[in-house]
Parts: structure tokens; C-alpha cells; sequence
């Protein structure tokens, strides 16, 4: 039998319209991003070794590029570094847009615009510790994608998925000279819809991650059950950091991630057209914020 959530989460998918979605090729184009102001890898790459071994300065400077995820959990991230680790931060989100949009050579064809392109905001920026956020668009909102989807391409998008990480990293590395950042990957958290593609697309950053240099923040583990890594839920028990602050705790014990309708996002203040910073208190961008934190910590 069914269960009840399942359809209402498909009904809701239809109503999504940022990051890499089913509704994301009805939603709005997305706005100018706004200026916002684990185990340890191995560098093989020249610059990147540089990078690695050069003292860091305790106060890093951040660059946070991603999609919707990254928009709404951008100021939440930007705070917890500040505070916890002193960081200069700046970042550059668009809705709706996968990896490849962030790449030098798509163009007109990309939803980010050539002054936010990785490379572009590296040589400006120089940053210490870039962070890269991507659900990983699936379904053809993104013209960078030349129409792939994973339902109707599977291997082939998987294929165009990692050509394009490492494309990313090497343009980043590229783009920063001798000094280059360490690259932080994001790992996603449980799909209900397709879990065994966010698994996959987590596997080609890890993968990424070890080819050159950089390091992955599993913050898709902080808003997933201990029992599974890959098991969505809409709460989960409260943290002890959530029973410390009652104000994250919001449920008898539980914490809420999602709204009942969006399995995608975090934020608990409804999606709007025109894509923005989580305007309301969300227990699940507070974890993820928090994982990337800890793994900009140890990087920098």
C-alpha cells in the first residue's frame, strides 16, 4: 500500500520551482544572487599541493557558490563562519542551476552570469576555501545541460555529471595561480523520489574530492536518520545543541526539516517565485550550516 506522504510529496514536487526539481522547468528564472556578503584527502595536483601545505590564516576567506540550497542556507553559513571561525565570506548562489552553470565556457546558455562564474569570482575574491553546494540538476531546467536528465539519460547524465565536477575543479584551480583554494564538496541529503541518484551524485564529488585535493562536508548525513544515510524523513529527534535552544526543537522532542510540502528544501518559510536568504528560523539549515563549518575548520 502507498504510504499517505509519498502522495503529497509528489503532488508537491510539482509545485517546486529552484533546485534541480521535477517543477523546476515551470518555476521563475532566477534572480541576481545577492551579495550575501570526512576523512582527510590526499593534494595530488601541483597548485593544489601548494595550497594544501601553505600555513592558512586563521581567519579564512570563503566563497559559497551553489543552487536553491545554497541560496537559502547562504546567510545562515555566512554567520556560523563569522562567528565561529572569524571567515571574510562571500557568496554567489543561483536557483535552479547545476555545476555546469558555473563553468567558463557555457554562456548564454547558463543561468549564472560570466561576472559569478567560478573562475571569475576566484581570481576576484582569492579565496582561501571555495564551497560548492549542488543538488544536482536532474530534469532539464538547465540549459548548460544540453537537455540530459537522469530519467530519460541515466548513465549519460551521470557521465556529463562528473566531467563537469572535474571541469569545476579544474577551472577553480586554474583560475587561482600558485595560491589555489582548497575545494569543499557538500554531500545532499536523502531524496524520496530518487535516492539512489543523490547517492551516486555524492559519490562523483567524493570522487572529485580525492582527484584533486579538496575535501567534502557531509551535511546531507546531519538531516538524514542514523538508521539510514539515504532514508528521508520530514523530522527527526532534536539535537542536543536543538534541546538548547527550544526554539530549534519544534516538535515534542523532534525538529522539523522540511515543510510537509517541499521534501526538497529546509527552509520552513514557503518557496516564492523569486528566489532568496531563508527568511525564518530552520533547524535543518542550521545542521548543514553547521557540517560545513566544521569541515571549512578543517581545511583552512
Amino acid at each position: 500500500m502507498r504510504k499517505p506522504w509519498i502522495g503529497g510529496v509528489i503532488a508537491g514536487v510539482l509545485l517546486l520551482g529552484a533546485c534541480g526539481d521535477p517543477g523546476s522547468g515551470t518555476g521563475a528564472a532566477p534572480a541576481d544572487a545577492p551579495r550575501a556578503e570526512p576523512s582527510e584527502l590526499p593534494p595530488p595536483s601541483t597548485t593544489q599541493q601548494r595550497a594544501a601545505e601553505k600555513p592558512r590564516p586563521k581567519a579564512p576567506k570563503v566563497l559559497y557558490l551553489g543552487d536553491s540550497l545554497a541560496m537559502e542556507n547562504q546567510n545562515v553559513l555566512g554567520g556560523l563562519l563569522r562567528d565561529e571561525l572569524g571567515a571574510a565570506y562571500r557568496s554567489a548562489p543561483y536557483s535552479g542551476t547545476t555545476l555546469c552553470d558555473y563553468l567558463d565556457d557555457t554562456g548564454k546558455d547558463s543561468l549564472v552570469p560570466d561576472k559569478h562564474k567560478a573562475a571569475a569570482l576566484v581570481r576576484a575574491e582569492r579565496p582561501d576555501v571555495v564551497v560548492l553546494q549542488f543538488w544536482g540538476n536532474a530534469w532539464g531546467y538547465t540549459p548548460c545541460m544540453d537537455g540530459i536528465t537522469y530519467d530519460k539519460q541515466r548513465e549519460k547524465y551521470f557521465e556529463r555529471y562528473a566531467a563537469d565536477a572535474e571541469a569545476l575543479a579544474a577551472q577553480i584551480d586554474g583560475a587561482a595561480g600558485a595560491d589555489g583554494p582548497r575545494v569543499v564538496w557538500v554531500l545532499q541529503g536523502p531524496d524520496p523520489i530518487t535516492p539512489d541518484r543523490v547517492r551516486r551524485v555524492n559519490g562523483i564529488y567524493e570522487r572529485q574530492a580525492r582527484a584533486s585535493g579538496g575535501r567534502v562536508a557531509d551535511a546531507g548525513r546531519a538531516v538524514a536518520p542514523t538508521s539510514g544515510r539515504y532514508t528521508w524523513v520530514e523530522k527527526l529527534p532534536c539535537t542536543a545543541y536543538e534541546r538548547e535552544h527550544p526554539e530549534y526543537c519544534t516538535d515534542s522532542g523532534r525538529t522539523a526539516l522540511h515543510r510537509a510540502d517541499d521534501y526538497l528544501h529546509f527552509c520552513l518559510a514557503p518557496t516564492t517565485p523569486k528566489s532568496r536568504p531563508c527568511p525564518t528560523r530552520s533547524p535543518g539549515i542550521r545542521r548543514m550550516a553547521a557540517e560545513i563549518t566544521r569541515a571549512v575548520a578543517e581545511v583552512s
